[in-house]
């Protein structure tokens, strides 16, 4: 099938490369002259693993090809895909003048049956809004051609999201249109084969669907960081709780580990955005405004311990901080909390001598060349001068290190573990003072 996908982000590039890899012929469009470049060269403009080896195949097939070009971009496929953002408004409401950009192009320039297919996350009602820009476009062409626009929302995470796209739990269709819906189950045959993991519904319910299940996701983080506060404050571990609540099968071990607040590109922006739209229809949504708001005041969890930790007299310390990106396996910084802790740091006359594995590059696009901030080529550069280390993000490479080299590098022997990647007692063997996220213990003691 012949597919045309607007947006070269993590959604639109995944879901382009995955659909080419299965025999599809789809043309990738974007605004950004520099990333189709880049794109064009075999350069990939995003860390996912396994991205880069899918495009490069699909690309060499002829299958994959990319173009800034909207025209072409619209006569090329039947199936157009929207998969550009949908950056937060002012007031948390998600931004669709990208989204109804594209649909006003396509109305422009189609000259056939088209499928628009929102594989953005966009609000309920958003299909509506779609289906009147094509049609307004038509209508000054004076032109009455049939399109049908279909709901599909992603379910992908950044770091497994080629695994997510080729062996999905499900894949969920809005649509009133059966040409529409047998287009599509066309599309995706190739990821359906074993068992039908299709979902169809009306076009209200798919988009309903995406921002309740990552409110969904969001909303166990956020109990489980309050929880984890009310275990240090009570003398408890959270870790023995999370094993004793897990192994309800009713509740699971999934998205119930407790840390510094999550973050991405997801989870803050839809539980805003549905919040807003349940305000749009005079409903509070006490439930989401609850976990946005533990949410952020667990991104200034770590600070706190750490200032508690120097008296709250942070004025030329020096932070070794391990892990940048929002989680493992992307160099996404988008709300990370490694951002809350740096930018506190740097307010309170502290620097950050920081190491991420892959978003070193974004971290200095973002930051530039702050003062307060010198980025470090391995882990273990990051600790030489430092008073303490603090933790953001559970790469892989960080949960077996050397404590011996910790302990002696720090000035003040302190690790603030954001995501709880140790046993406190392993750490005090080797002489380190432990503060983690509710495991009840060190978690309130001074410098000295």
């Amino acid at each position: 099938m012949k597919i045309t996908i607007f947006g070269t982000g993590y959604v639109g590039l995944v879901t382009g490369a995955c659909l080419a890899d299965v025999g599809h012929d789809v043309l990738c469009m974007d605004v950004d002259q520099g990333k189709i470049e880049k794109l064009k060269n075999g350069k990939i403009p995003i860390y996912e693993p396994g991205l880069d080896s899918i495009v490069k195949h699909t690309v060499e097939a002829g299958r994959l090809s990319f173009t800034t070009d909207t025209e072409q971009a619209v006569k090329h496929g039947t199936l157009q895909f929207i998969a550009v953002g949908t950056p937060p408004d002012e007031d948390g409401s998600a931004d669709l003048q990208y989204v109804l950009a594209v649909a006003k192009s396509i109305g422009q320039y189609m000259d056939d049956y088209k499928v628009v297919v929102d594989k953005s996350t966009v609000p309920v009602g958003t299909g509506d809004k779609v289906k009147a820009a094509v049609r307004a476009q038509l209508d000054k062409r004076g032109l009455e051609l049939d399109f049908d626009v279909v709901s599909n929302p992603e379910f992908l995470k950044e770091g497994a999201a080629i695994n997510d796209f080729m062996k999905p739990d499900r894949i969920v269709v809005g649509t009133d249109s059966e040409q529409a819906a047998e287009l599509l189950r066309e599309v995706y045959y190739p990821f359906n084969r074993n068992h039908d993991r299709m979902i169809f519904m009306d076009i209200r319910s798919a988009e309903l669907t995406k921002y309740a299940a990552n409110s969904m996701l969001a909303t166990k983080i956020s109990f489980m960081n309050e929880m984890s506060n009310l275990a240090e404050r009570l003398g408890a571990d959270i870790e023995a709780v999370r094993r004793g609540i897990g192994s309800d099968p009713r509740i699971g071990y999934h998205f119930i580990y407790p840390g510094c607040g999550y973050g991405g590109s997801c989870f803050p922006k839809d539980v805003q955005a549905l919040a807003r739209t349940a305000g749009d229809c005079d409903y509070e949504a006490k439930l989401l405004n609850a976990v946005e708001a533990v949410n952020y005041a667990q991104k200034h969890v770590l600070f706190d311990k750490i200032s508690h930790f120097f008296q709250g007299d942070l004025k030329g310390k020096v932070v070794a901080v391990w892990g940048l990106a929002f989680k493992p396996n992307t160099d996404d910084m988008r709300e990370a909390s490694s951002r809350t802790l740096m930018e506190n740091l740097w307010k309170a006359g502290a620097t950050v001598q920081a190491f991420d594995p892959e978003a070193m590059e974004e971290t200095q696009r973002i930051y530039g060349d702050h003062e307060g901030l010198t980025l470090c080529g391995t882990k273990e550069q990051a600790l030489k001068g430092a008073d303490v280390l603090a933790i953001c993000t559970e790469w892989k490479e960080f949960r077996s290190p050397d404590f011996n080299l910790i302990a002696g590098a720090l000035k003040q022997p302190a690790v603030f573990d954001g995501r709880n990647l140790y046993e406190p007692e392993m750490l005090e063997r080797h002489g380190l003072v432990y503060y983690a996220i509710g495991r009840g213990r060190n978690q309130f003691h001074s410098a000295g």
